[in-house]
């Protein structure tokens, strides 16, 4: 009998291709590379990332993280105007699985909508620190204090306070491992430096936002977060809650014996040029001052505000709010990437390179400057800043350059009272 050659191989063929196709179904389960069916195992995590100066930062954790999990893919969206994106994500349906987001009152606003998983119960809480944890869940806007729960972990921290230089203090006979701890000292220091000749205070009055940081360091002990609450319900007003601060800004800026109306960029640079005994700044300046002058010797320090040394509060903010989706589609994937960039290995790397506070118990300051002010984490003496109380809405830095300019505290309180009063006639719970 004669066999058709052709049909034999194509017989062979056929047989070939089932077996094959049966193989690959087989190992397909197993997660197996090869046979199509890499990409079907792969999750993509959309991550939201606000914070500009830390984009590479996160960038390499994201790439270890991917090598750690080979299945999981994360795509970072860095953003320009975070605020206005992620409000836009949201309102299409579109909310990221993982969120950076700044521990402000637009997030308190955003966790208030119910978008962010509650982490209040997860174990990883035990590990951070109960200040900085309450910070967040106080950011959160409403009344009910029940619902004051936490929507996001703090990833890292940053402090308002003043930066100084170690050597300007040492020549006009100043202790910098002493920094004042009341009002009259703080303000005596800086009558001695005016009389060393030294510059006592590098002020940066043309950038407007800069001056909500010494507010921020002051109003943090003079002014109990509670009083916030208050003035949402309509029970205090700014002239009874912030007329002293405004007023102490107002003082410790007229010790500023150079141009006030520089920008932030161009004080940053007199001062690493060693210009002014301080400047009153948050910790995210160190930074952009040794960048230009890697060897200049930095102190950092609470602005005291009261002459009760044991009333004073470090004004220290979430600077950096991780969270995820409350209804993500790839929750497991979402909560390992989180986990991984919580664990103290990556916290303290990216305390490190931003010159930042970790949020674990054990906090590790990413700058020895940092140094001076952990005591008040320790004691869980910290508070957030005052403006993340204040809608974005609200001109606060350009109404407090104008009062440091013309010190004329009384239109600054009623200017505050009158845009405040506006935001809450069409602002409904």
């Amino acid at each position: 009998m004669k066999t058709d050659s052709h049909s034999g191989r194509g017989t062979l063929r056929s047989v070939l291709r089932r077996a094959l196709t049966v193989a690959c179904v087989a190992v397909m389960g197993l997660g197996a590379a090869g046979c199509g069916a890499s990409n079907a195992q792969t999750v993509t995590l959309d991550f939201f990332q606000f914070k500009s100066e830390a984009a590479d930062q996160f960038k390499k954790m994201a790439q270890e993280f991917e090598k750690e999990n080979p299945n999981i893919r994360v795509n970072i969206n860095n953003s320009a105007n975070a605020q206005t994106d992620l409000r836009t994500r949201f309102v299409k349906n579109r909310v990221p699985d993982v969120i950076t987001f700044n521990g402000d009152i637009s997030f308190g606003m955003f966790a208030a909508s119910g978008v962010f998983h509650d982490f209040t119960d997860d174990p990883i809480v035990d590990e951070l620190n109960p200040g900085m944890v309450q910070i967040a869940k106080n950011l959160v806007q409403t009344t009910d204090p029940a619902k004051k729960r936490l929507y996001g972990l703090p990833f890292s921290g940053n402090a308002s306070g003043y930066i100084y230089n170690k050597t300007l203090w040492r020549k006009a006979g100043v202790d910098p491992n002493n920094p004042p701890k009341t009002w009259n000292e703080f303000i005596a220091m800086l009558k001695k430096f005016k009389a060393a000749g030294i510059n006592p205070v590098q002020a940066s009055v043309a950038d407007a936002w800069t001056t909500q940081a010494p507010l921020a360091s002051l109003a943090g002990t003079l002014v109990p977060e509670s009083e916030y609450t208050k003035l949402k319900e309509g029970k205090t007003d700014f002239k009874t809650i912030w007329t002293e601060t405004a007023k102490k800004e107002v003082e410790m800026y007229s010790y500023s014996t150079s141009d006030k109306g520089v920008t932030y960029q161009e004080a940053t640079q007199n001062f690493a040029k060693g210009t002014a005994a301080i400047i009153p700044l948050g910790t995210y300046a160190i930074p952009q001052i040794t960048m230009i002058n890697p060897d200049i010797d930095l102190g950092f320090a609470q602005m005291p505000a009261s002459n009760n040394v044991k009333e004073q509060k470090l004004t220290a903010g979430d600077d950096v709010m991780l969270t995820m989706g409350a209804n993500t589609k790839h929750p497991k994937e979402a909560m390992k990437f989180i986990k991984f960039l919580m664990s103290k290995k990556q916290l303290n790397a990216y305390a490190k390179a931003q010159s930042a506070i970790s949020p674990l118990k054990d906090t590790y300051f990413g700058n020895k400057a940092l140094e001076g002010v952990r005591p008040f984490f320790e004691s869980n003496d910290v508070v957030d800043f005052c403006d993340h109380y204040i809608p974005s809405s609200i001109n606060i830095g350009g109404y407090l350059q104008t009062m440091v300019i013309s010190g004329n505290v009384p239109r600054f309180i009623n200017s505050m009272q009158k845009e405040w009063d506006k935001v809450q006639a069409r602002t409904v719970e």
